[in-house]
């Protein structure tokens, strides 16, 4: 059974988090904007990004590779907002409830790609 890209939860959820910070950081001052809001954009759309690469892909290890790197800029978010909260920058009441999202999206993530490896290895064999 097909499932479109924007009815998976992990996209969708994804894509969200991105436009919270995306809104957020459009509100910085300069100098924070240039430097760790820019990192943070980048970090956040490249998590969504990733997902919809991988459902480009057929290869089963091209699909995990992309997902992996999806994960990985998860992280990256993580980091990126735990900064931006130890420096005062933004608002810390919306950075704390985006960093609230990555983490549940963290283990939504892992579940997906372990899904995804067994039913892409189900398809081979």
């Amino acid at each position: 059974m097909y499932q479109r890209l924007e009815d998976t939860r992990v996209y969708v959820e994804a894509l969200a988090i991105s436009d919270e910070i995306w809104d957020e950081v459009a509100a910085w001052r300069w100098f924070e904007r240039d430097t760790l809001g820019k990192q943070l954009v980048r970090a956040a759309d490249s998590v969504s990004a990733n997902i919809a690469e991988s459902y480009g892909r057929h290869n089963t290890g091209d699909v995990v590779l992309f997902l992996y790197y999806a994960r990985g800029s998860l992280y990256e978010i993580k980091d990126w907002l735990q900064k931006a909260i130890r420096r005062h920058i933004g608002r810390t009441d919306c950075l704390n409830q985006t960093l609230n999202r990555v983490e549940t999206l963290a283990p939504q993530l892992n579940a997906y790609i372990t899904t995804k490896k067994k039913t892409l290895r189900a398809r081979t064999t």
